[in-house]
């Protein structure tokens, strides 16, 4: 199948001209019916990755869905754009089931929403193989990994759907996974030969920040201040905290809620749907929120604790920012928080403990560095990234670095002698000449650099480890008793002699300690969002309102900022704006029109001067019915250059009827001279070639309309 249609497809119902990165291939591939694992960080645009070849190959495509409210926002926003979804699970009563599964088998359905546990049902699994399935998407594939940070024990039954449909293709889609939690992804669905996708994990409007555990409210205090109106996240490890933070906040006036697995059904519901409908600007959660909402415009996340796992983290801030718009995010750390993760660890009866608590001094590791905080996440995800990121709080920031490229050069040298097979507490004591008895029962004793990294401590040796894991010059093998491995960044230190930057376990001592002292900060002004934007803003949570959709459904923050700079008056240009589909400009576009037009207006009325009003005022006054002479007049200027307001409005697709301005006859005399001549066309040329009897404000309108009809 052609991208072509692919790309028609992501305009008529998403309103974008072109693919993200790696999109298309993505597209391609399942439209080449290949299994398919993509990798793509919250808000890199996974789902459209299925959603475009569910709406343009033949059959249904079956999505497995861990959340029942992760279905319905997705199907709610589908449908939002015109294409045919729905979903299954335990919120419809057995008729609304029934006439699901009719419109399934009647083939009137692109896209089917359904549960693990649905899917694996006999009588679902009947259903499925009596119509033509186009495609099965798992999302959120993470879950059926047991090396991965969420996993789900339904999950892991998926592997039927190759045994019954060994030639639809699978596509399997998470935001977070490591090396060996996209093996296990691959083979507990029994892909087959499967095409693998790695998107960059960066996300560059996401700003960066780590905050001592001290004085905490009264830093989310200032942190909220300086971002009025824009909804935010605040993940709690326990319900307790998340009940107690909401209800201080709430004292200080803010509009803050509580979310956690133990509140009634009812309750819990009505919070998630007042913050999606922006009723509510903050939420205070248990982890399992976010997981289930396609909010688009959450302006920030902040971790009141250490979250468990950088694959948690990394997936819990991907929630603010989605629409591409700058967010901020900041987590508070403490080892109050470290002692009693790894007390819930520990005392959890669930495998991979090791695994977990190996996690956990990763996510530690991040927390005490001193390294860009986006090296350190993308290099986790084994995703090479050297360049300062300039939006963390390291880097607006540094610290005092020197070269550590020999002590680099002792440890990777160290790593390729034991033939990658050590963990990082051995590699330490082998590097420092230990007595260990077990070293020297392997002969580690024997190798060259054993004892070359006597002159520093332990504790030094553990720092300069921190970084040259967080840094990406080596990686920890979860799946392999957590061993250490070079990479591609190791060679290069290795054998190209490339520079390592470190720093010095004094200095981060140091710079933690006057953190803590500082913990309290003064706020800072910061820049308000235009008044236009906030005008539509408006306009968007009412018509939201009255649909009973959330506002990001309508469009997202971004879409609604690109309005505000471009101020889009007629269909050409608003379906110009990303994210503006032919659906939705057909159900939103003249609302939102009509406040930038009485914007504008108003502005100009003030006296101000503003690019493209001129042809607004023309076309208001043509709406009302005033002639060119009086629309002229009301505006003191020239008809001509009216007449030429009019012509570029009809050539922009406004319904103008040129045919009152002239004849039918004299435009066909203009359409002879245009199609005697070649392009650049002059009007003076047509004006002479016509014996100077049809006025120049005629031939303009002649042209247009010459324009528009033999447009391609």
């Amino acid at each position: 199948m052609s991208l072509e249609k692919a790309k028609i497809a992501l305009k008529k119902y998403f309103g974008y001209d072109n693919f993200r990165p790696m999109q298309a291939d993505i597209v391609q591939s399942v439209y080449d019916l290949n299994d398919t694992l993509v990798l793509m960080p919250t808000g890199g645009g996974k789902s459209i990755c299925y959603q475009i070849p569910a709406v343009t190959m033949d059959g249904v495509a079956v999505v497995v869905s861990p959340l029942i409210s992760l279905m319905k926002d997705q199907v709610e926003g589908l449908q939002a754009t015109g294409i045919k979804a729905s979903f299954l699970n335990s919120s419809l009563s057995s008729s609304e089931q029934r006439a699901v599964e009719d419109d399934i088998f009647n083939q009137n359905i692109d896209l089917i929403y359904v549960s693990p546990e649905k899917i694996v049902s006999p009588n679902f699994l009947s259903l499925l193989k009596r119509v033509k399935i186009a495609l099965f998407a798992i999302d959120e594939a993470h879950c059926i990994s047991s090396w991965g940070h969420d996993f789900r024990p339904e999950y892991t039954q998926l592997k039927f759907i190759k045994r019954h449909f060994p030639t639809t293709p699978i596509i399997a889609l998470t935001a977070t996974a490591d090396k060996a939690t996209r093996k296990d992804i691959s083979a507990q669905l029994d892909m087959y030969q499967p095409k693998i996708f790695v998107a960059s994990f960066d996300r560059p409007n996401l700003s960066l920040e780590v905050k001592p555990g001290q004085k905490k409210f009264e830093q989310i205090i200032q942190f909220i201040k300086k971002r009025p109106n824009h909804p935010g996240i605040i993940y709690c490890l326990s319900r307790k905290n998340t009940e107690n933070l909401a209800d201080k906040l709430q004292m200080s006036g803010l509009n803050a809620k509580a979310y956690h697995a133990k509140l009634p059904p009812a309750q819990r519901s009505k919070v998630q749907e007042d913050f999606i409908n922006d009723r509510t600007e903050i939420i205070c959660a248990t982890v399992a929120f976010g997981m289930g909402i396609d909010k688009s415009n959450v302006r920030w996340v902040i971790h009141y604790n250490l979250p468990k796992n950088i694959e948690s983290f990394y997936q819990e801030i991907g929630r603010a920012g989605r629409d591409g718009t700058n967010a901020s995010t900041l987590l508070f750390y403490s080892f109050a928080d470290i002692r009693t993760l790894r007390e819930i660890l520990t005392n959890n009866e669930n495998a991979q403990v090791d695994l977990k608590l190996a996690k956990l001094e990763r996510m530690q590791q991040y927390a005490e560095s001193l390294s860009c905080r986006r090296k350190i996440l993308l290099n986790y995800f084994s995703e090479p990234f050297e360049k300062a990121c300039g939006n963390c709080d390291i880097c607006k920031n540094p610290p005092q670095y020197f070269d550590g490229s020999v002590i680099a050069q002792k440890a990777l040298s160290a790593v390729y002698r034991l033939k990658q097979r050590v963990g990082s507490s051995m590699l330490i004591d082998v590097l420092r000449g230990s007595n260990r008895r077990d070293i020297f029962d392997r002969g580690y004793n024997k190798i060259k650099t054993y004892g070359a990294g006597g002159d520093f401590s332990l504790r030094d040796w553990q720092f300069f480890m921190m970084q040259l894991i967080n840094l990406g010059y080596l990686e920890v093998a979860y799946d392999d008793n957590n061993v250490l491995r070079l990479t591609t960044l190791s060679h290069e230190v290795l054998f190209n002699k490339k520079k390592v930057e470190l720093v010095r376990a004094q200095v981060a001592e140091s710079r933690a300690k006057k953190a803590k002292e500082k913990a309290k900060v003064k706020p800072k002004r910061e820049r308000v969002r235009d008044e236009l934007f906030e005008i539509l803003r408006v306009k968007r949570r009412e018509l939201a309102q009255q649909r009973g959709v959330p506002p990001y459904v309508i469009f997202s923050d971004a879409t609604l900022e690109e309005m505000a700079a471009k101020r889009p008056t007629i269909d050409a240009d608003l379906m110009g704006i990303s994210g503006v589909g032919e659906r939705k400009l057909q159900l939103y576009g003249n609302f939102f029109m009509d406040k930038i037009i009485e914007y504008i207006k108003s502005k100009v009325a003030e006296g101000e001067k503003i690019q493209g009003s001129t042809y607004i005022l023309t076309y208001d006054l043509y709406k009302q019915g005033l002639t060119i002479d009086q629309i002229a007049k009301k505006r003191a200027l020239n008809p001509v250059t009216i007449y030429s307001h009019i012509a570029y409005l009809y050539e922009k697709g406004e319904p103008i009827d040129l045919f009152k301005y002239f004849t039918e006859k004299e435009y066909e005399r203009i359409e002879v001279a245009i199609k005697a001549m070649k392009p650049p066309f002059q009007m003076k040329d047509i004006f002479e070639y016509l014996q100077e009897k049809i006025p120049y404000y005629k031939i303009r309108l002649g042209f247009s309309f010459y324009t528009k009809k033999t447009e391609v």
